[in-house]
């Protein structure tokens, strides 16, 4: 119990250090929300070149980092950027099989083509977080983009407290053994939730909050369980060390990856 709690302080102390200068820049928007946006994607790529196995000082592992930062920068600017976009994902193939096939990582051939994939997968995984960037340029960006945030991290709240508390029934316990369907259920109740406070500020009709909150609360576990599927393909518990008490940065947005390209989606088509 007392390493619990110790681990529960390191947690919030770390999230409280974190979220001011998180919120200033979301609040600030422009260039500096963009960059910040790029980094977080350099940094979720390379954390996945850590859970596969790969160096970071490999050159496709180098290419892959700027290519998700390229990319998420680039997402953050569309539909002006759309051909320069088109033209980084032709190429992310073309890079990382070529410099994986001339410099074999480990000196493996069966390793160089796993290695090769995933910096290909990583530039277009963390490349996602691009649309925060894109979704906060819009003219009500600012209140758009804190609703994809309290829709992911509402879900993530609610799921935990309905799981904490009625939990029986297991999600899917070979990807992630704590999950359960009573949290899920708790975590889509709270993605509509957070829909319906927001129709306080943004122009939401109660179909929009069903079908907006109803995706986003199905995709956030999505994405959660995608990258525990990953880790635990790979025998890793957290993504990194990023963030004391809280692992790596994958493990805190995996759910936002999935969210924030939805909301931004659904904006634009339906409500832009």
């Amino acid at each position: 119990m007392g390493q619990k709690r110790k681990d529960l302080g390191v947690r919030v102390a770390s999230a409280l250090l974190l979220l001011p200068l998180v919120v200033a820049v979301i609040l600030w928007g422009g260039v500096p929300f963009r960059a910040l946006v790029a980094v977080a994607a350099a940094l979720v790529a390379s954390e996945m070149y850590g859970i596969v196995g790969l160096r970071l000082r490999h050159p496709a592992a180098i290419a892959g980092l700027l290519g998700a930062a390229v990319l998420a920068w680039l997402v953050g600017d569309l539909p002006a950027t759309a051909p320069a976009v088109v033209v980084l994902l032709a190429a992310a193939p073309v890079v990382a099989f070529s410099t994986c096939t001339l410099v074999p990582p480990g000196g493996e051939l069966s390793k160089a083509a796993l290695s090769a994939a995933w910096v290909v997968v990583s530039i277009s995984y963390a490349g996602l977080l691009g649309t925060l960037g894109a979704l906060r340029a819009l003219p009500e960006g600012l209140a758009y983009t804190l609703l994809a945030l309290a829709m992911t991290w509402g879900n993530d709240t609610g799921a935990y407290f309905a799981g904490l508390f009625f939990g029986r029934h297991k999600l899917y316990p070979k990807v992630s053994p704590n999950k359960t369907w009573e949290g899920f259920f708790g975590g889509l109740a709270t993605s509509i939730l957070a829909c319906i406070v927001f129709r306080f500020f943004l122009p939401l009709g109660w179909i929009d909050v069903l079908v907006l909150g109803g995706v986003a609360g199905v995709l956030g576990p999505m994405g959660d369980l995608s990258e525990s599927l990953i880790k635990r393909a790979f025998g890793v518990k957290d993504s990194g060390k990023l963030i004391p008490g809280h692992g790596g940065l994958f493990d805190r947005i995996d759910a936002l990856l999935f969210v924030a390209p939805w909301t931004l989606a659904y904006v634009r088509l339906f409500l832009g």
